[in-house]
């Protein structure tokens, strides 16, 4: 699996932790939309897309089930970030 684009969109909310929103383009191929991009205690964290399915409670639509596939996508999507 090869990540072929990242698109990211930043968002100028103040006192937002929320710092943009990312696109990711797999293998051109397959894309995932709404990867949350935030300001964390510990420095910028992806957060993949989700919905809620109770008062309170979310759940995530999709996300990497292994460390180096989620480090993949947050180097890629934190990378393009720093870019913009």
């Amino acid at each position: 699996m090869q990540i072929t684009n990242v698109d990211v969109y930043k968002t100028e909310k103040e006192d937002s932790r929320l710092k943009g929103i990312a696109t990711v383009y797999i293998d051109n191929a397959f894309v995932i939309k709404n990867i949350r991009i935030i300001d964390g205690n510990k420095g910028l964290f992806i957060a993949m897309p989700n919905r809620e399915v109770s008062p309170g409670r979310r759940i995530d639509i999709c996300n990497p089930i292994n460390r180096e596939t989620r480090k993949m996508f947050e180097d890629a999507i934190i990378s393009k970030y720093k870019e913009n």
